[in-house]
């Protein structure tokens, strides 16, 4: 793939997300998120992440405000079967009650991953099943995930060099309580590689929430630093 065509992946990707930001603003709200990951790899087939992260609301009920919603701690340990695919799973503790008044979670990960490079694209599925555990309600969450991810200059990626990380998912929800919940998500994040170790990366994620009971949407603006030990 030359440089030309992944410029025009790119521009496509980046011209779809903001025009999704641009379609209607009904219940709309903005939120920061700040997190840091350890990854390390333990043998060629397994390694382990340990992530923590903040998320805060940046714009709500038409106001600009800078308030904490909750902090997340999660671990993952993934097995790859092969060079393709890979299996994972991981457990999350959400912390929200003592920031917005609502309710704890525990959240257990079940997934699947399937990837595979086409010249110096690398393409990306992704299946998960959650179980979110509240003190009263459990929901089973089911996502599929598309992404893509390339160099920005060049075949490969070298220290000091950019990268460009796109994705969407959907989102399925169900409970014995609640009426099923169906989630739409769109990401880009251009990240840099500081050190062999070290990245860092920005970017953007709009969601569309229970677009099929009464939407609502979110603008994230993610900053993440990744370690690999």
């Amino acid at each position: 793939m030359n440089m030309s065509y992944t410029k025009q992946v790119l521009t496509f990707v980046i011209c779809y997300l903001f025009g999704l930001i641009g379609f209607g603003q009904s219940e709309f709200e903005s939120l920061g998120e700040t997190s840091f990951a350890v990854n390390h790899k333990l043998s060629n087939s397994y390694n382990m992440n340990f992530s923590a992260r903040s998320r805060y609301f940046l714009y709500q009920e038409d106001n600009f405000l800078l308030k904490n919603r909750q902090i997340d701690v999660v671990h993952f340990s993934t097995y790859a079967l092969d060079f393709s695919r890979s299996i994972s799973l991981g457990i999350q503790y959400r912390f929200r009650d003592g920031f917005d008044n609502g309710n704890d979670e525990l959240r257990l990960t079940q997934q699947f991953n399937y990837k595979k490079r086409a010249y110096v694209v690398r393409f990306g599925h992704r299946l998960r099943l959650e179980q979110r555990i509240f003190n009263n309600l459990t929901i089973l969450r089911y996502r599929y995930r598309f992404a893509l991810d390339f160099p920005l200059n060049g075949e490969k990626l070298d220290i000091g060099e950019g990268y460009f990380i796109g994705s969407m998912e959907a989102l399925l929800s169900q409970s014995s309580k609640l009426k099923p919940e169906l989630d739409y998500r769109t990401t880009i994040n251009f990240g840099w590689l500081l050190t062999e170790q070290l990245k860092l990366q920005l970017g953007l994620e709009y969601r569309f929430e229970a677009w099929n009971i009464e939407t609502e949407q979110r603008l994230f603006i993610l900053t993440s630093a990744i370690l690999n030990i």
